[in-house]
């Protein structure tokens, strides 16, 4: 088994308070959190973690899976004290929650799966994309990103965050970005969805095309304890997007009261 390293942020919030565990999408970093992060950390521990070769995690050094990944968030979650702690993630981020679920659900009080699913994508475009980023860096991936990231008017709204998420993707390591893909297209834990029995919330973009709303109700549907919820005015990165809105859905989902 690989277990890649990553990094995790430093805890803000008051001591004692629940932990919050906040996971990223491929390509950016904990930017993405920064405008959801001082929220929650009012009434919770809140960290967030890097993937392998993205903002300050170590780049990747062997092929892992999204299932290695989660175990490697659970080891830094149980270096902060154990849990169960409360985990939202994006993407490849809310991918990994859902292995985490699966894999140590002693860790997991509920799970918020963000512009996500149970399967992503192809497994033929994301090994092109590997390639892609491989041959040509990750810089080559910018403008398809954006297209993919953002609704319509996110980035005239939000320009200096855009724009540092865009810089994350290009910062990012190129063969670790690379493992990254290849390690989605073998991701698919749709036919485990029943084991999993914590409470989760499965959210969607109203304008994400990668991750819609099909996905998220296949989530809601298929685990024993599911909702789904749309956060309108975004795409595929919600908490860069509408941050207020995400936060908002989070406060309520982590406090058992959107039930």
């Amino acid at each position: 088994m690989t277990v890649p390293r990553i990094s995790m942020t430093a805890p803000a919030g008051p001591e004692g308070a629940p932990v919050v565990v906040l996971g990223p999408s491929l390509g950016t970093s904990t930017i993405l959190w920064e405008d959801v992060s001082p929220s929650l950390a009012a009434d919770y521990r809140v960290v967030a973690w890097d993937l392998p070769g993205h903002g300050a995690s170590p780049a990747a050094e062997e092929p892992f899976t999204v299932g290695e990944i989660a175990d490697a968030v659970a080891g830094a979650i149980r270096e902060l004290g154990g849990g169960p702690v409360r985990y939202a993630g994006v993407s490849l981020g809310g991918a990994v929650g859902l292995e985490l679920c699966l894999r140590h659900p002693d860790l997991v009080d509920r799970a918020a799966i963000v512009a996500s699913g149970a399967q992503l994508g192809d497994s033929v475009a994301w090994r092109e994309r590997a390639a892609q980023a491989r041959s040509q860096s990750t810089s080559s991936l910018i403008v398809g990103s954006a297209q993919r990231w953002f609704a319509p008017d996110s980035i005239a709204r939000r320009p200096e965050l855009t724009g540092r998420l865009l810089h994350a993707l290009q910062d990012a390591d190129d063969d670790s970005y690379a493992r990254c893909c290849e390690a989605l297209a073998e991701y698919d834990v749709r036919d485990r969805l029943p084991s999993i029995g914590v409470p989760i919330l499965a959210a969607w973009g109203e304008f994400d095309a990668v991750a819609p709303e099909v996905k998220a109700v296949e989530i809601a549907e298929g685990v024993r304890d599911g909702r789904a919820a749309r956060i309108d005015g975004a795409a595929h990165l919600p908490p860069a997007e509408q941050p207020e809105a995400t936060a908002r859905l989070l406060h309520e989902f982590f406090e058992g009261t959107s039930r």
